[in-house]
């Protein structure tokens, strides 16, 4: 007997992927007026965009793993997003004067509130509902489809940078935010941070996994975070600094990240 998704974890795969998508919404597509409809002022605009393209692949990937059955083709989304939702948490925390709760416009305040509940409560509620599932009856499958050398390769190097470039941003925004190819503050450096450190999470999961379908839901939700990341820069190229080392890393780093994404899909089997 295979070991399943508990119906208390769909729940909150589908909760937190609306909540995201509410996210995405104010980022991606309402950039320009997080003064008036987010939790924090966001500038320059590409910061916005970068933020609310994560988000946006987030709601990809948490319902697309709702709506799987077997707990090992949905544990992939676990890890990567505890540890961006701990992390978001902790940057608030220390940047709360940044934060619009006693602002004059009533969406943005009502947003500030909104965004501190919201990770309040999905860190401790996903890490109860992880170890619950991890204790359920029954096994995973066999793996039937194994990653290629060369991808797992990829996702390592990936793994590895984002892991790096995400925790030095984070813990030392002060000193690191000059490696960033565009202005950030110490919360948005931060912010930046914890996505890099939960995506890398996710790309080494994905080498440990190694089976495309446990891995399929986030496979999709990676190229969709490239894509939207590559618009983000399309639609803000001057707030993008295009000389410099750093500016050739994202550039790698995320046209790379596209091109794992449609190789994979390439080469998925159906199912």
């Amino acid at each position: 007997m295979f070991r399943t998704i508990s119906n208390g974890m769909k729940w909150l795969f589908r909760v937190a992927g609306f909540l995201v998508l509410l996210g995405g919404f104010q980022l991606f597509i309402l950039t320009e007026y997080t003064d008036q409809y987010f939790a924090w002022t966001i500038q320059p605009f590409i910061t916005a965009a970068f933020l609310g393209g994560g988000y946006f692949a987030s709601f990809l990937m948490e319902f697309l793993a709702s709506r799987r059955t077997r707990w090992a083709e949905g544990r992939i989304v676990v890890p990567g997003v505890f540890t961006f939702t701990t992390l978001t948490l902790l940057a608030t925390l220390l940047h709360l004067d940044r934060f619009h709760f006693t602002s004059t416009a009533v969406f943005a305040q009502a947003a500030a509130w909104f965004w501190l509940s919201i990770y309040v409560i999905v860190p401790p509620a996903m890490l109860v509902m992880w170890y619950r599932q991890s204790r359920a009856l029954g096994d995973d499958p066999e793996r039937s489809a194994p990653l290629p050398a060369i991808l797992r390769l990829v996702l390592i190097f990936q793994a590895v940078i984002m892991l790096a470039w995400g925790i030095a941003l984070f813990v030392d925004p002060a000193f690191f935010v000059v490696s960033w190819p565009w202005k950030l503050t110490p919360l948005t450096s931060q912010a930046v941070g914890a996505w890099l450190i939960g995506i890398g999470v996710f790309a080494a999961q994905s080498v440990f996994e190694n089976d495309y379908s446990r891995i399929r839901v986030g496979l999709l939700s990676y190229a969709a975070f490239a894509l939207l990341e590559l618009i983000a820069l399309a639609r803000y190229p001057a707030n993008f600094s295009w000389f410099g080392f750093s500016a050739w890393l994202y550039l790698g780093l995320i046209c790379s990240i596209l091109l794992v994404g449609l190789y994979s899909a390439k080469r998925m089997p159906g199912q």
